[in-house]
């Protein structure tokens, strides 16, 4: 399916590994010019140089910063340009008990999951309005809706995207801009590989057996194992096309099954 996405650019935060690089890939198979990004200028610089030999003819630029420096930030904007599509993925997660998780990382995990697409769509947004046509998707979470006890932290923090994302879609009526969420489930990104591995180390077993005992205990996947960062991709190619012009201010789900309720 031609997905009409030739001579589009696309910039996806938090996207030099899993899912933000997935998606990342897919666009670039699709025709869009796509800069990447990542903290370390090192790690975004062979990210490119990997998309590059994964797909041939790509056109494909990459741009350091963290988003949990606002000046930082800054200067990615200054040097991006305008934009047709953004990809809000940039985020962090972790196991922590509620009691033990401080104010700091409070407001690290606000700035990096929240505020990271707040200053990005502030920036962008307007100059797709101006064009008459642009995407904006953020990487949400089922956590965000069904918040974890053990990483409140981070569901709320999707829950705050999920919000942002709905009132962002409100700005766009009549426009052919759309904001839509990607309800991510269990997703076997990098990080969660990483995580896994030394969970499964520390308690003595395989990583296989660890990831179907996690799996196990989810009793409402419908799809029993983990979603792989590239079935998310492919949402988020379609969300990005405009095959999908009457898809707006909507959370689509990619949660496996996870989530039980019908909206």
């Amino acid at each position: 399916m031609d997905m009409q996405l030739a001579n589009k650019r696309a910039f996806i935060s938090g996207s030099t590994q899993g899912i933000g690089y997935s998606i990342a890939r897919a666009l670039l198979a699709e025709g869009v010019a796509v800069v990447i990004n990542g903290r370390d200028d090192s790690r975004v610089q062979q990210a490119v140089k990997n998309l590059e030999s994964e797909v041939p003819g790509g056109s494909v630029a990459g741009i350091a910063a963290d988003f949990a420096d606002a000046a930082q930030v800054q200067r990615l904007l200054a040097s991006l340009g305008g934009v047709d599509i953004l990809v809000n993925n940039v985020g962090l997660f972790e196991l922590k008990p509620f009691t033990e998780i401080p104010d700091e990382d409070w407001s690290r995990y606000f700035d990096v999951n929240v505020m990271s697409g707040v200053r990005l769509s502030r920036e962008l947004l307007p100059g797709m309005i101006d064009a008459g046509w642009g995407r904006i998707i953020f990487l949400g979470s089922e956590s965000g809706v069904n918040i974890p006890a053990d990483m409140t932290h981070y569901g709320v923090t999707k829950a705050g995207m999920l919000a942002l994302s709905n009132g962002l879609a409100k700005l766009t009526r009549g426009t052919g801009v759309t904001v839509n969420t990607i309800l991510g489930g269990p997703t076997y990104s990098d990080g969660v590989a990483s995580t896994v591995r030394n969970i499964a180390e520390a308690q003595r077993l395989s990583t296989e057996d660890l990831k179907a005992m996690i799996i196990g205990e989810n009793q409402t996947s419908l799809l029993e194992r983990f979603i792989e960062p590239d079935e998310i991709a492919n949402l988020a190619v379609y969300l990005s096309s405009p095959l999908s012009s009457a898809t707006n201010g909507a959370a689509m789900r990619a949660d496996g099954g996870v989530l039980t309720t019908m909206l």
